[in-house]
């Protein structure tokens, strides 16, 4: 389905039950979009083979081109027939698939996956998701499904049917109505196309926890988010700014002005918080995973009450806090 037909037509909504799925998996394999949910955020899903299709990703999130796609597959063996998988490539697969981490690999001789999707890379961008309804949906598709999130570029992430509608209804041909996601910031990114991994986006999985399984530190990748070939990204998500919502962010607030927003973390008392035009927090509890789920759907909350600015409290670096903190500084940067 094309962006132009996608304008003429109604957004379904499927139930996540096995007549549904079979209906999204059909209307997948036709060429059309469908949102569905992973554990992390809805991602707006369409054949990654066919680039007719993929197109229809980039026209219904007016993204840019020079960004790839992660390719989801159903399991590991799935994601070797389209990557080449290197030692440390397959000890990260077998720790954390399935689950919030997308690896970066060469492509396979005979990988599916169309060059539009991999932004003309030799490489190929893979993932195993963790999410039932995700999983039932690749397994009857049959096909790698490329799904970046399913929102119009450069806007806050959807963590739930209800924002994907909010961005793109009468834009894609369905969504898969299956309730909020878990982990709530996307997949962390991996290269493993050198000799030592690198980390190309924090996200779901933690960089300790990858060190842990590979017994070396992480590779940094440059421009804070991603080797890059020419003004091309390597990988998704490595735009500078990103996750923007229409509010300014000011991040490590220690204070409030009036007529801001607030987004909050722990119990820390905030200064001139009761001036606040509406104040959310991402955990009272100081939960770094609850505050990562929270992370997309309370930006959203905030920018809904037109507040200018949204002043945002510092959050801890460790853990899942470096993927909250690279979202938020994509959300603060200056934006073109």
């Amino acid at each position: 389905m094309n962006d132009q037909g996608s304008s003429r037509r109604a957004t379904v909504r499927i139930a996540p039950d096995v007549a549904g799925l079979e209906e999204a998996a059909a209307i997948l394999r036709a060429g059309g979009l469908v949102a569905f949910p992973t554990e992390t955020v809805y991602g707006l899903g369409a054949d990654a083979t066919n680039g007719e299709a993929v197109a229809g990703i980039y026209a219904a999130k007016e993204r840019p081109s020079f960004n790839p796609l992660i390719a989801h597959v159903p399991d590991l063996a799935a994601a070797q027939r389209q990557g080449v998988f290197n030692e440390a490539a397959l000890a990260l697969a077998q720790a954390f698939w399935p689950g919030p981490l997308t690896l970066v690999v060469p492509k396979a001789v005979g990988c599916a996956v169309s060059d539009l999707a991999t932004a003309g890379l030799d490489s190929v961008a893979l993932r195993v998701p963790a999410h039932p309804v995700a999983h039932a949906l690749l397994e009857k598709v049959g096909r790698p499904v490329s799904a970046p999130s399913a929102n119009r570029s450069g806007r806050v992430s959807p963590t739930a049917p209800e924002h994907v509608l909010g961005d793109l209804d009468g834009r894609i041909d369905a969504v898969v109505m299956a309730g909020p996601t878990a982990v709530g910031v996307e997949s962390t990114i991996v290269s493993c196309l050198g000799e030592q991994p690198a980390l190309l986006r924090p996200g779901g999985v933690a960089r300790q926890d990858l060190e842990r399984v590979l017994g070396q530190p992480l590779a940094e990748a440059p421009h804070h988010g991603g080797e890059q070939r020419g003004d091309a990204p390597l990988a998704p998500g490595m735009l500078a700014s990103h996750y923007a919502p229409n509010a300014g962010v000011r991040l490590d607030a220690s204070h409030v002005e009036p007529g801001e927003a607030a987004l909050l973390f722990g119990s820390s008392p905030v200064e001139g918080i009761e001036a606040a035009r509406k104040a959310l927090n991402l955990s009272p509890s100081g939960d770094l995973a609850e505050a990562a789920a929270n992370l997309f759907a309370m930006m959203r909350r905030l920018d809904e009450s037109g507040a200018p600015t949204m002043a945002v409290a510092p959050i801890p670096e460790w853990g899942l806090g470096e993927a909250i903190n690279d979202r938020l500084r994509r959300a603060a940067a200056p934006r073109g």
